[in-house]
Parts: C-alpha cells; sequence; structure tokens
C-alpha cells in the first residue's frame, strides 16, 4: 500500500495574530476618530493629519505582516514601533499644550498596544517588556510629568504585554509537548502495523522452515536452524520497536509539527466483507454468511479479513492441518461480527499472556491489534480440550486513522 506522510501543524497562537490584525485596523480608526471629533482644538492639525495619513496606510498595508510570526520580522517589529513612538512624541507639537498637560490622548492612542503586543506574541515575555519600556519613556518624555493617569497608562501596557508574552510562551511549550505525544502515538500505531504484516508473512515462513527443517534433517535442519534463530532475532526487534525522533517544527513560528505515516487509501465506497472473506472457504474451513452483502469501509474490510487470516493461521498452526474451523459472518445494523471457531485442543490458561512477553504478536497485534485500530473489539474464548473461538467485532462507521486529533493536512 503507498504512503505518503501526514502532516498535523497546529499553531495555538496563529488566532492571537488574527485578533492582533483586527485590532490594529480598529484602533487606527479610533485614533482617527479622536482627532476628528476634536480637530479644531490642535495647534497643528494638518501635522496630526500627516501622520494619521502615514499610520492609516502604514497599518492597511503591514496586515500580511502580522497574520503569522513567520512574516512577523525582526525588522518589521522595529519600524511598527517606530511609527508608534513617534506619533507619541509629536502629541505636543500636533496638539494644544493645554491638552496635553490635561491628560489628553497622544495621536496613536490605544494604537500603540497593538505595536506592543505584537513584540509579545512574536517573541515572548522579554521583547513585551522592550517595546513596553520604551513605550513607558516616550509617553513620560511626551507628557513631561509623571502624572498618575500617565504612570496607571504605562503600567497597564508594560504588565498586560509581559503578561501576554509569557502566556504565548508556555502555550508554545505545551504545543511542542503535544506534537511530541502525538508523532509517538502515531509512530507506535505505525509500528504495530508493520508487526502485523510482519507476523502474517515473514515470521509465519521462518518458522514453517524452522519445523520442516527439523522433520526433514540433514542440511534442511541447519537451515531450519538458522531460520529459527532469524525468526527470533525479528521477533525481538518487532516487540521492542524503535524509539520514534521528535521531528516538531523547525521554525516555531509556523507552530508544532506533527508527522506520520498514513496510508493511501481509495476513494471507492463500501465493500462486501463477504467477498474478502470467501477465499479462506475450504474443505476444512466452512464458512456461513448472510445472503445481503455486509458493507464495511475499504481498510475496515481489508483489516478484518487479514485479522480472521491470522485466526485461522493459528488453527492451522496449533490445532493441526487436520483440524475443522467454521467462520460466522453477522451483520448488525452498527456492527459486522464475524466469529471463528475450531475443533482443536483449545489454550492453556496464560498461554496467551506468555506468548504475547515472547515476542509472538499474533493474537496481540494480528488480530487484537488490527480490531482496536478500526474502533473495535477482538474476544478470544478458548476452553482446553473444547477448541477456540475468535469473535471479531467492527463499528461499521469508524473511519481509522493514525491521527488522534483527526484533523490533518496531506502532502
Amino acid at each position: 500500500m503507498a504512503q505518503r506522510d501526514r502532516v498535523m501543524r497546529m499553531s495555538v497562537e496563529q488566532p492571537l495574530w488574527r485578533a492582533l490584525a483586527g485590532y490594529r485596523v480598529l484602533a487606527m480608526i479610533y485614533a482617527i476618530g479622536l482627532f476628528a471629533a476634536a480637530h479644531d482644538g490642535f495647534a497643528r492639525p494638518w501635522l496630526a493629519i500627516a501622520y494619521f495619513a502615514v499610520l492609516g496606510v502604514w497599518t492597511l498595508a503591514t496586515l500580511p505582516q502580522v497574520a503569522s510570526a513567520a512574516a512577523c520580522t525582526k525588522p518589521f517589529l522595529a519600524v511598527d514601533l517606530t511609527v508608534a513612538l513617534t506619533g507619541i512624541l509629536i502629541t505636543p507639537l500636533a496638539d494644544a499644550v493645554q491638552r496635553v498637560h490635561d491628560g489628553g490622548p497622544t495621536l496613536p492612542s490605544i494604537w500603540t498596544a497593538g505595536s506592543v503586543l505584537a513584540f509579545a506574541i512574536k517573541g515572548g515575555w522579554r521583547w513585551a517588556a522592550l517595546a513596553s519600556t520604551l513605550v513607558a519613556v516616550a509617553n513620560l518624555i511626551e507628557r513631561g510629568t509623571p502624572a498618575r493617569d500617565t504612570v496607571h497608562n504605562v503600567v497597564l501596557v508594560w504588565v498586560a504585554s509581559i503578561a501576554i508574552g509569557y502566556v504565548v510562551e508556555v502555550a508554545r511549550a505545551s504545543e511542542r509537548t503535544l506534537a511530541r505525544a502525538l508523532e509517538i502515538e502515531a509512530a507506535t500505531r505505525e509500528r504495530e502495523r508493520l508487526a502485523r504484516d510482519i507476523h502474517d508473512s515473514v515470521l509465519q515462513v521462518l518458522a514453517m522452515v524452522q519445523r520442516r527443517g527439523a522433520v526433514i534433517g540433514g542440511e534442511a535442519a541447519e537451515l531450519g536452524r538458522m531460520a529459527g534463530e532469524q525468526e527470533v532475532a525479528l521477533r525481538t526487534l518487532v516487540s521492542g520497536g524503535l524509539v520514534p525522533v521528535s521531528r516538531a517544527s523547525e521554525d516555531d513560528a509556523r507552530g508544532a509539527v506533527v508527522r506520520g505515516a498514513a496510508e493511501d487509501e481509495p476513494d471507492d465506497g463500501p465493500v462486501d466483507l463477504r467477498s474478502l472473506l470467501a477465499p479462506h472457504a475450504g474443505s476444512r474451513v466452512s464458512l456461513a454468511e448472510p445472503g445481503a452483502p455486509v458493507p464495511l469501509a475499504p481498510q475496515a474490510a481489508r483489516e478484518v479479513a487479514a485479522a480472521v487470516g491470522a485466526a485461522l493461521d493459528n488453527v492451522r498452526r496449533h490445532a493441526g492441518e487436520q483440524a475443522r474451523a467454521w467462520i460466522l459472518v453477522e451483520d448488525e445494523p452498527d456492527e459486522a461480527i464475524v466469529t471463528v471457531r475450531d475443533d482443536g485442543p483449545g489454550i492453556p490458561e496464560g498461554r496467551l499472556a506468555q506468548a504475547e512477553g515472547e515476542g509472538r504478536l499474533g493474537v496481540a497485534q494480528s488480530i487484537r491489534g488490527r480490531l482496536r485500530d478500526l474502533g473495535g473489539s477482538a474476544d478470544v474464548i478458548s476452553v482446553p480440550g473444547q477448541g477456540t473461538e475468535v469473535e471479531l467485532r467492527v463499528p461499521k462507521h469508524h473511519r481509522q486513522t493514525n491521527d488522534p486529533r483527526g484533523k490533518a493536512e496531506q502532502r
């Protein structure tokens, strides 16, 4: 089955950038409205008009720069803060002296906070502290004296920006941790899928070569011994697995990235489970099925058929070639049920747990693992001397995915 990279990009700060872009536009309109309401009292209204023309053009032209952290570069932040500081410092030149001393608003007014917040979202609380300190100095110079309302506004901007910067840093750390956890889970699921495929093919062949070689003897016995050694080594590798290497986003500004292998699934509609189980029927395997189709998603149907095949392999391997098996297919409104029963000697109590501990994953991965990934269940009922029954239940409307959150960008 062909595979492609499944990439899910997470960015908890992206909504903050969108909110900041909207804030800057609204703050610009508010600042212009304040000037329009009191322009008669300005000493040099033409200077204020020139500044607001620059502020309006700058705000609208730089909307793409505040759309994401990647576009919001350091040079842009520096120029943006310069625009805000310039507006504060030229306020005494444009406005009346009395209005300045009475605590009138600066030319950029609350637009300045947007520039400081951009520093906070981009670089965290340290960048926020730097930008808000520069704004505080400019406000004190503009007022000429540390009046109570000026100090109040300065402290408010300083605390708010640092708090937001700190929250952004914590969110980024949590985002990377979550991305790592999701990536480990995706890698674990992929490892389990590979383990099932290996068990269904390579390990079965090696085990058969080992048994036949021991029966034939001679050089074949030596070949069987080597196959047995390779089987043990491969089982150890499959059961132990590898620790996946973290591949979080190379650019933190774009958010954490989770990558995992995703199988290409056909776009066809549901398939009839009966058609996939029919090849298992034979002289010693009886198949009982409904008269109507049993529709399942293609991937789910293939996994159920593979689990049935693994159960029949266990019958042939542990109950002998002469053992009989029965496959019963039941079509329920919300789920499909497939039962595989044999007349073998049964499984001794505790044998399944022991086999899993030895790296023999026939039941744990090839059967139970497959059904678990489909959102279903696999129950094994066995009484020594009375055969074994494996009941597979799979919901009809579950879509298998390696992405626990169910949202992924494919590329």
